[in-house]
């Protein structure tokens, strides 16, 4: 008897009579929904890699990386903090600098042994290398720190004069048994021979280069690899997408190119203090009316900076963006509350310092969004208008956006498993199968929901109807798919009749 992996059988082959077990797995193949929850965010920072992706899960997790939060336009560091504070857990993040970062460095005794930091950066000056002596008898130790990075610690480093220095560099930059390399440091032996004595040294001269960041420098090159926002090309782990504080408009069309390339939700603010019909000029000029962009008014966020310990006026990206990633993607943006806010440009944390009705329309016409306080809702900060930047009525809705890009990346990087069968009436079935599974599982977890009248909310055609044999003689397989999505509430209409006359029939 032989056990044959599907498809490997040839039966054409087989002479001597036997068993062959043929394993077929299951036919229906399921779609998994691919994660809606990351954020990209370019921008500056204090440390860690320059235009490289690299994913973190909360803020303490972005201050062992790149260093903390700096008051400044362009930070990261601030669109991750506020971001987080609005539940969001999962943040792709690429620093960039303007070419002129210089890493921190330390010579230790002189001609000994040069500690430079990993990465370029101002937060490379806090970073302490203490020696003394390690564990074991006649040896040292090098213990590397940086606040808010996991201390390295280097023991029981033997040797004497200059080999002492080799061995303790070696340690450091490949690690030892009981260690892997340092992530915060390394290290360049001199021809030093002095012993060391225990003492600590400090590194410096760290700097962020920052001094000449634009909104150019953040949309970066379209090379290999890309710089900037084009770091994070195909990357899975983030569906929204904010440069930090890109508020010029001559920035937003390649900025949105990409989104839509990608399936990114771009978040857009415009600058601090705007002036309402500079907002639609600024967007119309842009050219910007397209549903993979979300623009938000220039009404900059006043918001309490727990590190540097200051009232910051900042963008409202992070908490835009925040607000998004914590929301299932039928959810709206309207009239959800946005936290850590301390108040706006116009509101001045006033509830009572609205926006008319006249200013709101002119803005969500635009397409245009506004966070304010009350909402709807309450007396609380939240999106107003829950619109994308696009003017077709029909998907203006920021749950469009989101629904969409999330059902077509799933589809698209799921389906791929067809390509290479055969066109036929099995192969037909089962790709029907796997999109009407994906489909029930979004109406089973509410993602899509029944119609009023009970009606189904999807429909999938992958038969003869839609393949001809002129187009499948060809290679292709087509799969006809309609979605409807569940409408968002944005007028509640009571109808009052009130009155001693007024006659009540029960149902």
């Amino acid at each position: 008897m032989a056990v044959y992996p599907a498809g490997s059988l040839n039966l054409t082959a087989q002479v001597v009579p036997d068993t062959a077990v043929n394993v077929i797995p299951p036919q229906t193949r399921n779609l998994n929904g691919v994660p809606t929850n990351g954020i990209g965010i370019v921008g500056t920072a204090s440390f860690g890699p320059k235009n490289t992706p690299v994913v973190v899960g909360s803020y303490a997790d972005y201050v062992g990386v790149f260093g903390n939060l700096v008051n400044r336009k362009y930070d990261m560091g601030t669109h991750v903090a506020t971001a987080h504070k609005q539940g969001a857990n999962s943040f792709v993040c690429v620093r960039v600098t303007d070419g002129t970062d210089v890493a921190a460095s330390v010579a230790i005794l002189a001609t000994c042994l040069t500690v430079t930091a990993a990465y370029t950066g101002s937060a490379g000056n806090s970073i302490k290398v203490d020696i003394g002596p390690g564990a074991k008898p006649s040896t040292f130790r090098a213990v590397v720190s940086m606040p808010g990075a996991v201390t390295e610690v280097f023991d029981n480093i033997a040797g004497s004069g200059n080999a002492l220095w080799v061995a303790m560099a070696a340690a450091i930059n490949n690690g030892t048994d009981l260690r892997s390399k340092s992530a915060l440091v390394t290290a360049t032996a001199g021809a030093g021979t002095t012993a060391p004595a225990t003492a600590t040294y400090s590194l410096a001269s760290g700097t962020d280069g920052t001094t000449t960041i634009n909104d150019a420098t953040l949309v970066g090159l379209d090379n290999n690899p890309g710089t900037g926002m084009y770091a994070l090309k195909a990357q899975p782990n983030a569906s929204i997408l904010v440069l930090a504080d890109t508020d010029t408009t001559s920035s937003w069309a390649g900025q949105l190119a990409f989104a839509k390339a990608e399936s990114f939700f771009l978040i857009l603010t415009g600058p601090a203090g705007q002036a309402i019909t500079a907002a639609v000029t600024a967007k119309n000029t842009a050219g910007i009316d397209d549903a993979s962009a979300k623009v938000m008014f220039g009404d900059w966020i006043q918001w309490q900076d727990p590190v540097n310990k200051s009232l910051r006026l900042i963008s409202p990206q992070g908490f835009v963006a925040g607000r998004y990633a914590n929301l299932s993607i039928e959810q709206s943006g309207l009239n959800k509350p946005i936290y850590d806010i301390v108040g706006t440009q116009k509101t001045n944390g006033l509830s009572s310092a609205s926006y008319s009705t006249a200013e709101l329309q002119t803005l969500f016409n635009a397409g245009i969004d506004v966070i304010t306080n009350p909402v709807p809702g309450g007396n609380y900060f939240g999106l107003r208008g829950g619109v994308n930047a696009s003017s077709n009525p029909n998907i203006k809705g920021d749950e469009y956006t989101r629904q969409t890009n999330y059902i077509a990346q799933t589809i698209s990087r799921g389906t791929g498993i067809y390509v290479g069968e055969l066109i036929n009436q099995t192969t037909a079935r089962n790709a029907e199968s796997t999109l009407n599974s994906f489909f029930a599982n979004m109406l089973q977890t509410g993602q899509l929901a029944l119609g009023l009248d009970g009606s189904r909310p999807y429909k999938v055609t992958c038969d003869v109807s839609n393949n001809p044999q002129s187009r499948t003689a060809l290679g292709y397989l087509t799969a006809d798919v309609q979605v409807r999505y569940q409408g968002v509430v944005r007028f509640f209409i009571v109808n009052l009749e009130a009155g001693a006359s007024v006659t009540i029939i029960e149902r």
